[in-house]
């Protein structure tokens, strides 16, 4: 399975975007600002391919996915969040958004989640490959 996140527009506080299923759309994505220079807790992994893999998180006390192998990242995984307050570095989904929030985070990461299920209890590679807002290098 291939999750395609596109970066669309990013500011000073947030990164908004696309997630794409296999080619399909499937929500709505909100995640720190896009720098040049990580600022910890505060800064959108670089743009890449990254296996994913679903494991338990201890502060979610839950089985989330975890993008692996991020360079100068860790822990980084999607999970359910409204705001780039909510996000230190991992991707929020949703079914809406405003001009600075998701909304229906909750619904978008169920619908998503279940999908990720059923393709790793299929034995299927789970992947997401994060593209660039145009015009910015991460």
């Amino acid at each position: 399975m291939i999750l395609t996140l596109q970066r669309e527009r990013s500011d000073l506080a947030r990164t908004f975007g696309v997630l794409f299923v296999n080619g399909i759309f499937q929500c709505f994505t909100l995640e720190d600002p896009v720098r040049p220079q990580k600022v910890p807790g505060h800064t959108a992994v670089p743009a890449g391919r990254y296996q994913l893999a679903l494991t338990y998180s201890p502060r979610f006390k839950r089985t989330l996915p975890l993008l692996l192998n991020v360079p100068e990242f860790e822990g980084v995984r999607i999970h359910v969040g409204n705001t780039e307050n909510d996000t230190e570095g991992c991707i929020l989904p949703g079914t809406a958004r405003s001009s600075t929030a998701l909304l229906g985070s909750r619904l978008a990461f169920d619908a998503l989640y279940e999908k990720l299920v059923d393709a790793n209890n299929n034995a299927e590679d789970l992947w997401l490959l994060i593209k660039p807002v145009e015009g910015i290098s991460s």
